[in-house]
């Protein structure tokens, strides 16, 4: 009986580290700039990389790392056709600042916004800036949390490696 139990347990365990590993953006609502309900379950890049970056117009880390990235994002698509999707965890109260500040910034990210911090407890989140880094079959196969400068460089590392089809090692 105890073999049979080990057996069980140690299959569980193989099961939930495999999908540790790699797994699907999850099914939650959030808000695109115009307040339309949008599924982040639908978040695709044509079999290209993505990144989901979770930020706030309060955290200072968040708006230098995505500030960095915008600085050479147009490179960066050039060259892997990544795309970056912001995520604003702003609560309700601070929903309204959450578009004009995007413009101010002009980043060229697709934005959306999560006030009530479903997709945010979806993935997991528990501070920002937390990034993902999404493969083109839509497995998450990398994230990060904070940031310090030259993060950027080692995640576009990540994304040539994924746009020529190699793997990530955590």
């Amino acid at each position: 009986m105890k073999s049979y139990l080990f057996i069980i347990a140690g299959s569980l365990f193989i099961h939930s580290f495999v999908n540790a590993q790699s797994y699907k953006i999850p099914s939650a609502t959030v808000q695109d700039l115009k307040g339309t309900a949008v599924n982040s379950s639908t978040f695709s890049n044509n079999g290209k990389p993505m990144i989901i970056s979770f930020w706030a117009t309060w955290c200072k880390p968040c708006i230098a790392e995505l500030s960095a990235i915008a600085e050479n994002y147009e490179d960066w698509q050039d060259e892997t056709g990544v795309k970056l999707i912001a995520i604003s965890i702003d609560d309700a109260r601070n929903l309204a600042k959450v578009a004009p500040f995007v413009s101010g910034k002009d980043w060229d990210y697709e934005v959306y916004c999560d006030p009530n911090g479903d997709f945010k407890r979806a993935m997991s989140v528990n501070t920002v800036p937390h990034t993902f880094l999404v493969d083109g079959n839509g497995d998450i196969v990398w994230q990060h949390n904070s940031y310090n400068p030259g993060d950027e460089e080692e995640l576009f590392n990540l994304v040539k490696t994924l746009s020529k089809g190699g793997k990530i090692n955590h």
